[in-house]
């Protein structure tokens, strides 16, 4: 069984995705894949860096400084998710190659990348607006206009709701939305 899950950023997918973890599925939060590819994928960190120049310093990318051209951009966003969308699906059939237990994809790009083809199940978790702006702020350590921005450029809640099977409304406190990724999961098998 391979779960698909997707959303916006701040909505929660990290906490069903924690769930699918401690009950031993396969974990691929595509979001991490990516970070973990822009220190050893050298091939990818040149794309990037011909495409937004100055975004690599000694061959390091300076995520904030791409965030404010590709969340400001439509057009650079999509030449960004272009160059690695490729990369992470790549990676994840490698990573999925040989398993045949339950795994989860976690991917904010899940159909447009082609990843939501090798699911059994997709879902959406959704957030109200502000409290994942509140999110972001605490997590990422950011301002709430840059995280406002970062929502603005991605889908909204409904495109998510639309192109998945299931949806999952993170409204409530973090423990209220993990006891409902628990009884989703329990609900179709997923877990026992």
């Amino acid at each position: 069984m391979i779960l698909g899950i997707t959303g916006g950023s701040g909505c929660g997918k990290t906490t069903l995705l924690n769930i699918i973890g401690e009950n031993g599925g396969l974990v691929l939060d595509c979001d991490a894949i990516y970070h973990e590819l822009l220190t050893s994928d050298k091939a990818l960190l040149t794309s990037i860096g011909a495409r937004f120049p100055g975004t690599l310093e000694n061959g390091v990318l300076q995520r904030k400084k791409l965030g404010t051209i590709v969340f400001s951009d439509e057009s650079a966003l999509k030449d960004l998710n272009r160059i690695t969308h490729s990369a992470v699906k790549q990676e994840v059939l490698r990573r999925l190659e040989g398993h045949w237990g339950l795994a989860a994809i976690d991917a904010i790009a899940l159909f447009e990348s082609g990843l939501a083809e090798l699911c059994d199940l997709t879902v959406a978790v959704t957030a109200p607006a502000e409290d994942r702006v509140r999110r972001l702020m605490e997590r990422d350590g950011i301002s709430g206009e840059y995280a406002r921005s970062r929502i603005g450029a991605q889908h909204s809640d409904a495109w998510f709701r639309e192109k998945c099977g299931h949806v999952l409304l993170n409204d409530g406190t973090q423990a209220q939305f993990y006891n409902k990724c628990l009884a989703f999961l329990r609900q179709y098998g997923i877990i026992e």
